[in-house]
């Protein structure tokens, strides 16, 4: 059993509280736009980290981090990249990639929308941990938590930050 700290869109903020709601987990994804290399910092010294970069980072972060991760852990497949779409609308390009590594499990940031679902066409599970940071519409700043074993997705939990614009 692997225990995932999930986070996106933190636009160059870290939250305090994030320490907290990953104390426990093995690592920390960050879905992209980190926005800063001190929250990537912070992040590394909480927890091994899998990160992506988004449309934000600087010519030097996109040089240093992929666009792209894709794991298999404990019977599924992952894929994360950051602009993704969502299903029946996803980004251009996305779905010949989606048809040629098959992942079970499709994890993006870019929207700023929590959302969780199954895409029946890909054959996937799509999620979207919403924004960690203050900058972007979204009114609530998220993150998710979930444990991945025996081929399963498990104990997946939603954790609420706080209003953006109040750390």
């Amino acid at each position: 059993m692997k225990k995932i700290g999930l986070i996106s869109d933190t636009h160059g903020f870290f939250d305090p509280k994030v320490k907290n709601h990953f104390a426990e987990v093995d690592e920390i994804w960050h879905a992209g736009d980190i926005g800063e290399q001190s929250v990537l910092q912070k992040l590394q010294d909480l927890k091994p980290v899998k990160v992506v970069f988004g449309n934000i980072e600087t010519p030097e972060m996109q040089r240093e981090l992929p666009e792209i991760y894709i794991e298999s852990i404990e019977g599924l497949k992952f894929l994360m990249i950051h602009i993704a779409g969502r299903p029946g609308r996803y980004a251009k390009g996305l779905t010949s990639l989606l048809k040629k590594e098959k992942p079970d499990v499709l994890i993006c940031g870019h929207s700023h929308i929590l959302r969780v679902e199954r895409d029946p066409k890909h054959e996937l599970i799509y999620i979207n941990p919403g924004a960690a940071g203050q900058h972007g519409f979204h009114r609530k700043r998220t993150l998710i938590r979930f444990e991945i074993g025996g081929g399963q997705l498990n104990n997946m939990e939603v954790i609420e930050l706080g209003t953006r614009g109040r750390a």
